[in-house]
């Protein structure tokens, strides 16, 4: 049974299926903040749906990051190593990518175990 959370016109925030919670990319609402602030606001909307899921983040199996400037690395980077649970560290990816606005600094997917 495949089941679907904060569903839109275009996509689900977050499915579930064969035991897997699929995190869609999340942005930040507030697109004039700063690295931290909008990489604070993601992880929360990541935390949220995976809580409403029936998931958290200690359950979390990878973890993909998308950033327009790299140079945002270290500053993502501070926050992002304060949220995680560093005894249940998922796999990573961060690459530089171009975002569909130029005022988004972060965008993040996330799988985690059910």
């Amino acid at each position: 049974m495949i089941k679907y959370f904060q569903s839109g016109s275009r996509m689900s925030q977050a499915v579930v299926y064969g035991g897997l919670v699929h995190i869609a990319g999340q942005v930040a609402d507030n697109r004039k903040a700063g690295i931290e602030d909008q990489t604070s606001d993601v992880l929360s909307k990541i935390e949220g749906l995976l809580v409403e899921a029936g998931s958290s983040k200690s359950k979390l199996v990878a973890v993909n990051v998308f950033l327009p400037q790299i140079g945002d690395f270290d500053a993502m980077n501070s926050v992002y190593d304060a949220w995680v649970d560093p005894q249940r560290l998922p796999a990573r990816a961060c690459v530089e990518a171009r975002l569909a606005d130029p005022d988004l600094r972060i965008e993040v997917t996330a799988i985690a175990a059910a």
